[in-house]
């Protein structure tokens, strides 16, 4: 066992990682170079669910006291991740059973730091994001609590979503991996079903729904590296005790699964990796497809409603001497919504410091322009978007973004960053980089001043000139009738009509609205330093 120190979280302390090899090799290049197998274990990024802490300090001891550790695995664990919120005790999940004692959901800034990977707000972030590139997993486990509908399993189990996942990933996780999970636990004793998500609600009677983790979640983000993922939940309302001990042996059957199939699991990635640097078309968000899904054994307890004490009204319970077993449906079939067929390059400029700062932190290969240089290249305009009326994560997200693509010289400058998008982890920068990513940097607000116009004019001296325009330009004219003849608020407001010519005058902010990241569609040849 080797612990390494990564980084500053906001509380100023570092993020420790403890990595237990077998062979005594702790340089991730030479594992790498032995082709072995690296599993990731993160704990306690909300600190109010340690049931992971606790589980990995028992199998970490228990290992190395009977000298059980894989020979083809090399096991990484994050002991606690959310150290902030961990160092706040208290008894801050109101509806959980035990321990006596744990830390808080938000860290020192208050952040949930399962929404934080694609913003990367903490530097929690920071410090797990550099572990993660340098490690490189193959499979990444990250330990949690549940809350919601009562039920009789200790544990419940949410897998990438399989039409999120990389193809040749999900076959070997669908039909191999994710089986023998269920299939080992319940020879432990701790049966396990699909994270009760259900489709009203907490009441599962009516179906589950298979969770979908967007890049901003840890196994969201994990995914857009084509890292085998997974998250334990563990249910709130059964003893402690229990919930320590199903985490214990759910990790300890992963990594002798993970020991049997190291190989195949290596390959795997790697033909992923190889498929995501061709790849020509990227799902930029989903949804569930409701006309779709299978059944599943589901043991549940009785549910009903009695009398509050609070309110005097109907409230909702379970009745633990009613169990039962029945078949519902399970809804796990997502379909994309938005697609973008990825560019030859992106050229970043490098004004947007913060991306270039997460592209180096992801691993992301670059180059730089070597001189100022005009390009033809298409350029984004934003149509439209929906801004969440309150503050989510610090940010208030953008949903709904339309996009316009228009074919345009633009001018970047010596050291604006051009990045190809032939590399392992296409699926990062396309879903980051374009705007209509469910997770993308302009989702979470990285551009929002290209939304606000810095350059206007005095109307009654653009008057004049507007006049002239139209009268020297029959193009424009009929342009301006036409939309007016289609719009009866146009046609009824000179602002709006003289607006109209701004925007489509020699004078107009090019830069207003214009997503400044741009893609070169088209092979091109540039000089790069």
């Amino acid at each position: 066992m080797k612990l390494f120190n990564y980084g500053t979280t906001d509380v100023g302390l570092p993020l420790t990682l403890i990595v237990l090899s077998r062979a005594q090799v702790f340089d991730p290049a030479i594992i790498k170079k032995q082709n072995k197998c690296v599993l990731l274990i993160n704990n306690g990024i909300h600190p109010g669910e340690p049931e992971g802490i606790d589980a990995s300090m028992l199998f970490a001891r228990d290992m190395l006291k009977k000298h059980t550790l894989p020979k083809n695995v090399v096991i990484c664990i994050v002991a606690v991740y959310n150290i902030d919120g961990c160092l706040n005790r208290g008894l801050s999940r109101v509806n959980q059973n035990g321990p006596a004692s744990y830390g808080f959901r938000g860290n020192y800034r208050n952040l949930d730091l399962n929404r934080d990977f694609i913003k990367g707000d903490s530097r929690n972030t920071y410090a797990l994001e550099q572990i993660i590139n340098t490690w490189k997993p193959e499979i990444f486990l990250d330990n949690h609590t549940s809350d919601g509908a009562d039920y009789q399993y200790v544990m419940t189990l949410i897998e990438t979503q399989k039409d999120k996942q990389n193809p040749i990933l999900a076959e070997y996780t669908s039909k191999t991996l994710s089986p023998e999970l269920y299939r080992r636990m319940k020879l432990n004793g701790y049966e396990m079903i699909p994270y009760v998500e259900g489709m009203r609600g907490d009441d599962p009677d009516a179906g589950i729904v298979g969770y979908l983790e967007t890049p901003r979640y840890a196994t969201g983000y994990t995914a857009q590296h084509n890292i085998i993922s997974y998250i334990t939940e563990t249910h709130m309302l059964k003893p402690f005790d229990k919930r320590v001990y199903a985490t214990y042996d759910f990790m300890q059957n992963l990594v002798a699964i993970n020991e049997r199939d190291a190989k195949l699991i290596g390959r795997l990635k790697q033909e992923a990796d190889e498929q995501v640097s061709g790849q020509k078309t990227f799902a930029l968000n989903w949804e569930l497809d409701r006309t779709k899904a299978d059944t599943i054994t589901f043991k549940g307890y009785a549910s009903g409603y009695k009398t509050s004490g609070v309110s005097g009204l109907p409230r909702l319970f379970y009745d633990r001497s009613k169990p039962y077993t029945k078949i519902i449906k399970n809804y796990n079939t997502y379909k994309a919504t938005i697609t973008a067929d990825k560019p030859q390059a992106y050229i970043i400029p490098q004004a947007w410091g913060k991306i270039i700062e997460l592209f180096k932190l992801n691993n992301i290969v670059m180059g730089r322009l070597a001189h100022d240089t005009t390009l033809n290249l298409q350029m984004y305009y934003i149509g439209d978007y929906k801004t969440a009326p309150r503050p989510y994560e610090g940010h208030y997200l953008h949903t709904d973004v339309q996009v316009n693509p228009t074919d345009m010289a633009v001018k970047f400058y010596a050291g604006d960053y051009v990045v190809y998008t032939n590399q392992a982890l296409n699926r990062y920068i396309v879903e980051t980089l374009e705007p209509q990513g469910v997770d993308s940097f302009f989702a979470w607000n990285f551009f929002d001043s290209i939304l606000g116009q810095k350059e206007g004019y005095s109307a009654y001296v653009f008057e004049d000139v507007a006049t002239d325009l139209l009268t020297k330009d029959p193009e424009l004219r009929k342009k301006l009738d036409d939309e007016k003849a289609k719009d009866p608020r146009l046609a009824g407001s000179a602002s709006a009509q003289l607006n109209f010519v701004y925007r489509n005058s020699p004078y107009s902010e090019k830069t207003y609205l214009r997503y400044p990241v741009g893609r070169i569609v088209a092979p091109t040849k540039l000089d790069l330093k």
